[in-house]
């Protein structure tokens, strides 16, 4: 695939300009694959992971009842919630909070949308798995759809797993 880079550093698929560390950069070739997040997991026991995602100050509390993986070095994974509700916003910064804990809100922008999930990049991609009922949606601002900035408030629950390949 070409490189899509542009002069910021982030990914012209990404958000021009905005440099962000992990801009989406499986789509150009970076080695990380779309919807992984590379980071370290700091702790690991008890079924809970402690994921800190590279280029930012988060140590997201996780579940992660199988984690087999390393704890110290930088591995790929991939962070899921669900929501409970979904806002498309006119504007705003990509973020995760609270910074330290269990994501509760998640705003950023959206790197790809499947039928019943999509990937939201907010300090570090998150999969979002999307309810059935619309009453959770509240699309003032348009669809949900690739670069439209979203506000997610997720469910307890989100996990972390290794990446796969």
């Amino acid at each position: 695939m070409a490189d899509t880079t542009n002069t910021a550093g982030a990914t012209s698929v990404g958000e021009p300009g905005r440099g962000t560390s992990q801009s989406h950069a499986g789509d150009a070739g970076g080695g990380v694959a779309l919807g992984a997040a590379l980071g370290k997991v700091i702790a690991a026991a008890d079924g809970v992971v402690i994921f800190a995602p590279a280029g930012t100050n988060y140590q997201l509390q996780l579940a992660g009842p199988n984690y087999a993986g390393p704890v110290g070095p930088a591995v790929q994974g991939v962070v899921r919630v669900t929501a409970r509700k979904v806002w498309t916003v006119p504007s705003g910064g990509n973020f995760i909070a609270p910074i330290f804990g269990t994501p509760k809100t998640i705003q950023g922008r959206v790197r790809a949308v499947e039928a019943k999930s999509m990937v939201v990049h907010s300090g570090c991609p998150i999969w979002v798995n999307l309810p059935d009922d619309d009453i959770v949606y509240d699309l003032a601002n348009g669809p949900i759809r690739v670069g439209a900035i979203v506000n997610v408030t997720a469910l307890p629950g989100a996990t972390f797993e290794v990446a796969k390949g």
